[in-house]
């Protein structure tokens, strides 16, 4: 994965007399460019490859921030399906013996 700190810095003058074409042979090539104006980064050009591995990564850090969660919250108390059922005035029994609602297939 290429670090978007490495990018070369193109001022918007810059980026405009080197002409969207340029840019995108540019981020095609693995070569990401970042976009200043008044010194300070306001876009990026990268490939598209480069932005699926970000995409990966990004689910991947939600993914582990949500077992780091999980598992800083977990006390071990289990909850039973039957326990869950008798919360919300069923059983089992009274579950299976509803009838399906065919109309919400569509």
């Amino acid at each position: 994965m290429t670090a978007i700190q490495d990018a070369r810095e193109l001022t918007v003058t810059e980026a405009t007399k080197r002409g969207v074409a340029g840019l995108v042979a540019d981020a095609e090539n693995g070569d990401p460019v970042v976009v200043t104006r008044h010194s300070h980064p306001v876009a990026a050009l990268v490939s598209v490859s480069y932005l699926a591995e970000i995409d990966e990564a990004a689910a991947d850090l939600r993914d582990l921030a949500l077992v780091l969660a999980r598992s800083a919250a977990d006390t071990g108390k289990r909850t039973s399906f039957d326990d869950v059922l008798a919360a919300f005035g069923h059983t089992r029994e009274s579950l299976a013996a509803v009838e399906d609602d065919d109309s919400l297939d569509g």
